[in-house]
């Protein structure tokens, strides 16, 4: 079971290899453009600006209602960037992802019901050591 699980859980990777490369090469421009330091909303001006750019389907600041025992909580979650209604992209600039920061990342992909999510942080000097992927 577990090797299945494993199995499917790289199909979807792989389907949505192509669109992670892109979204991973979109961040990587912005962060070769503006470096590290800013804030985590000058970042997401800026990657949704250049998804615009490359012709990516996506929708920003994306609500994400939470629902218990069938009461709609409106608890002001919002998905940074959901592309293409298939990758959940959350953005951070912060000295160190932590735990917290992937078990949102987690959490959202859960409530969304979207299988794949990408974690970037924009606060390091070499971007590529700042990125998380995950597969639900």
């Amino acid at each position: 079971m577990k090797a299945e699980t494993e199995t499917m859980a790289r199909g979807v990777e792989l389907l949505e290899a192509e669109l992670i490369r892109e979204i991973i090469g979109a961040a990587i421009c912005v962060h070769r453009e503006l470096g590290p330091g800013l804030l985590e909303s000058a970042y997401q001006v800026s990657i949704c600006h250049e998804l615009t750019l490359r012709g990516i389907p996506f929708r920003s600041q994306v609500e994400l209602p939470v629902e218990y025992k069938g009461v709609r909580l409106d608890c002001g979650y919002r998905i940074d960037i959901v592309v293409d209604n298939r990758v959940i992209v959350e953005l951070k600039s912060v000295e160190g992802l932590s735990a917290i920061h992937q078990s949102q990342l987690l959490t959202y992909l859960r409530l969304s019901r979207i299988r794949v999510g990408l974690l970037i942080n924009f606060n390091v000097p070499v971007l590529r050591k700042g990125i998380v992927r995950r597969v639900l």
